[in-house]
This record gives C-alpha cells, sequence and structure tokens, in this order.
C-alpha cells in the first residue's frame, strides 16, 4: 500500500513565539508535516542565548526549533510589517506566544490578521489568558506551576513545595495549544472560517490535576505533599533496596496479591489492614516497611526483574543518560540526528508519535537566524529585500 503524506503537509504555519510553550507547540506541528515559518526579531529569539551551546548556538533553541524555517523581521519597520501580513494572507495557522496587547501594538493581532485572512487558525499562548484579573501578567513556568496548586502537592511530606523538574507549564501550554488548533483547523475546513483560540499556562496546568481535584471538588479535602506515594492507591511508591531505589506500583487487590506472594508473604491479601485499597492506603506505614524488608535485600536490577516476572509493575528509576543508552530508547528512535547549517551534526528528539501509515518523515535541524529569508521572500516575489533583512551570518556563506 502507498504510504500517505504526512498529516500535515501543505498547512503552513506563521510562528510568532519565542522561548518555550508556542516554539515547543510548533515543532510538534512541523513534525506532522506543516510548513512552520519562524519569524524572529533581527536579535533572534531568547532562547538562542541559553546554555549549554554546542558551536555557537543554543542546545536548548535546537532542540525545540527543528523542522523550521527561520526569517527575520523587525515588526516595528511598516514594511516589514507587511511582509507578516503577506505571509498571514497564504498562512492557515498563526501562533503567539506574547503578553495580551504586544501583538496589537506590533499589528499582528488576531483582529488584524483574520481581517486579511479570514481562515486563519491563531493560536494566542500567554500565562494568564487573554482576559481576566490575571491577563496583564507575564508568567514563567515556576509561576504556572505554583499558582496552578501543582507545587502543592509536589515534595516531601513537611517539606517545601517543589516546582516539578521540567518546564511543565510551558510544555503543557504548548501541548494544549496543538490539539486546539488542530480541532479548530477541522472546524475552519467545515464552516469556512478560522477562530481565535485563547490558551493559558496556569489553566492548562490546573487542568492536570484530576487526582487533586477529584479530593478536593468531590471531597472537600485539600490535598498536600506525600512525596511518591500515590494520594489514593498503596503500595505506589518508591522502595529502598540495597544498592537505590526503585519503583513498585500496584493499584488493584489483584496485583497486590501477586506482590504478596512474590515477596514470600501471601498472607498480606487477607490481613485486614491490606485487603483493600483504602486498607492498604490507611496502613502505607506498616505496608512499606513490610515490603522494604523484602526490597532492602536485593539490588535494584534483582528486584525489578523478580516483580517483573511476577508481572507486578516494577521498574528502576532512571538518570537521563541512562534513558538515552536504553534499548527502549534506541529501538524506538527517541533521540535522532540531524544536520545543523554551522554546527554539523546534531542529536534531535521529535514528538513521540508514529503515523505509521505515512511517510517517514525528514527530521531537518533548527535553522540558524534568518537562514532562509532570501527563500521565504523569493516565495513573496520580494526577493529585491531579501538582502537587507538577512543575517550577516547567514549573508557571507
Amino acid at each position: 500500500m502507498n504510504k500517505l503524506p504526512l498529516p500535515l503537509s501543505g498547512v503552513r504555519i506563521l510562528d510568532f513565539s519565542r522561548m518555550l510553550a508556542g516554539p515547543f507547540c510548533t515543532a510538534i506541528l512541523a513534525d506532522a508535516g506543516a510548513d512552520v515559518i519562524k519569524v524572529e526579531g533581527p536579535e533572534g529569539d531568547d532562547a538562542r542565548h541559553f546554555a549549554p551551546k554546542v558551536g555557537g548556538e543554543s542546545a536548548y533553541f535546537m532542540l525545540i526549533n527543528r523542522n523550521k524555517r527561520s526569517l527575520t523581521l523587525d515588526l516595528k519597520s511598516e514594511d516589514d510589517r507587511r511582509v507578516a501580513h503577506e505571509l498571514a494572507r497564504n498562512s492557515d495557522i498563526v501562533v503567539e506566544n506574547f503578553r495580551p496587547g504586544v501583538t496589537r501594538r506590533l499589528g499582528i493581532d488576531y483582529e488584524t490578521l483574520s481581517g486579511l485572512n479570514p481562515r486563519l487558525v491563531y493560536a494566542s499562548i500567554s500565562g494568564f489568558g487573554q482576559e481576566g484579573p490575571l491577563a496583564h501578567r507575564a508568567a514563567y513556568d515556576i509561576i504556572a506551576q505554583a499558582m496552578s496548586g501543582m507545587m502543592s502537592v509536589n515534595g516531601s511530606a513537611g517539606a517545601e513545595p517543589t516546582r516539578v523538574g521540567e518546564s511543565l507549564g510551558d510544555l503543557v501550554a504548548g501541548l494544549q495549544a496543538v490539539w486546539s488548533i488542530l480541532a479548530a483547523l477541522h472546524g475552519r475546513d467545515r464552516d469556512g472560517r478560522g477562530q481565535h483560540l485563547d490558551i493559558a499556562m496556569m489553566d492548562s496546568m490546573f487542568s492536570l490535576m484530576i487526582t487533586a481535584l477529584s479530593q478536593y471538588l468531590f471531597a472537600g479535602t485539600v490535598p498536600g505533599r506525600i512525596g511518591n506515594a500515590h494520594p489514593i492507591s498503596a503500595p505506589l511508591d518508591t522502595f529502598a533496596a540495597e544498592d537505590g531505589h526503585l519503583i513498585i506500583a500496584v493499584a488493584n487487590d489483584n496485583l497486590f496479591g501477586r506482590l504478596a506472594a512474590t515477596i514470600g508473604q501471601p498472607g498480606l491479601a487477607q490481613d485486614s489492614r491490606f485487603a483493600t485499597d483504602g486498607a492498604r492506603k490507611a496502613n502505607e506505614a506498616e505496608l512499606k516497611a513490610i515490603i522494604e524488608s523484602w526490597t532492602r535485600e536485593r539490588s535494584v536490577e534483582s528486584a525489578v526483574a523478580i516483580l517483573e516476572a511476577a508481572t507486578v509493575p516494577a521498574s528502576p528509576i532512571l538518570s537521563i543518560d541512562q534513558v538515552v543508552a536504553s534499548d527502549h530508547a534506541k529501538a524506538r528512535g527517541l533521540v535522532t540526528t540531524a544536520e545543523h547549517v554551522t554546527v554539523g551534526s546534531i542529536p534531535v528528539v521529535t514528538q513521540p508519535v508514529r503515523f505509521l501509515g505515512s511517510v517517514a518523515p525528514v527530521v531537518r535541524a533548527a535553522p540558524a537566524l534568518g537562514q532562509h529569508n532570501a527563500e521565504i521572500l523569493k516565495e513573496l516575489g520580494r526577493s529585491i529585500i531579501a538582502d537587507r533583512v538577512q543575517t550577516p551570518a547567514i549573508a557571507k556563506r
């Protein structure tokens, strides 16, 4: 059977976003075949200056701007703004993550661009949304984590609130933008008109708090920090081994029976303290001590192997280097490579979903600043301007 083109082949995205949330969104859409034109000011996206750097280029920037074309425009310039408007007329999607009000001052707001192209799907990503009492506030990931409630439940019991160790607020907002853009694109194809999408980092984080919200909204319980334990089920936690820690995840009676038998204590499954999930949670400390009397006598590798053989969910806790080196990561192609115009071969991590009926994507490295100025402006019939806006580093080559 002939392979299909990538799902978003033929879709053009005008990307005014910078830093993380917006670029993460557009990178995912680019992975699916969209033509993403990343519009940057002459100074470039702030993320281009983040460490670590390889060959003068930010590794952080290169990871989240793969498969895009870079165009430098000074949107305070009337002529460059006209270029942005011409591109908007020929685009399907616009993504921006400025603070509310900035796009209007730059002349690239939804009202202006949708007036030029009513079919545009226009996604605005911000900290607290386009309207509301906090809309004027800037937000970084840690602020979104703090104000969404996420930090209040993350950390060890009795310890201070802790942010999740990745920029989850930005990344989740980017993911919310992806699905909503695709939904609006489908609606546009049905109705003939695009629309403005309002994606807030705080709202996106808050919507993930399913367990905490179920406890509060339905039971009136305000959850706190309990470390790696699960707030409802047990045993579902980290357990000390002879040479480190492992995870054991048991959330039903059948699994607990298998765990009890595996650690040589089959009677635990009939013990009234541990016979149900609720009872196990109520007596969690006592149960953890019993399980750790078994795990502490074994290495992490040995304990996990025994539990896996008994089909009890368990795992080691891997560091990032161990994940990259794992057979799973290699078999699934989680890290691939691409050729960067100045750095050479670089590692690339694309979105993880495989489109099994489509042609294999060709992964392109993130662009150098202004790398595609001449190419994009020529497509608009504006090749004369290319030399003026092209960055010196690219123009020399």
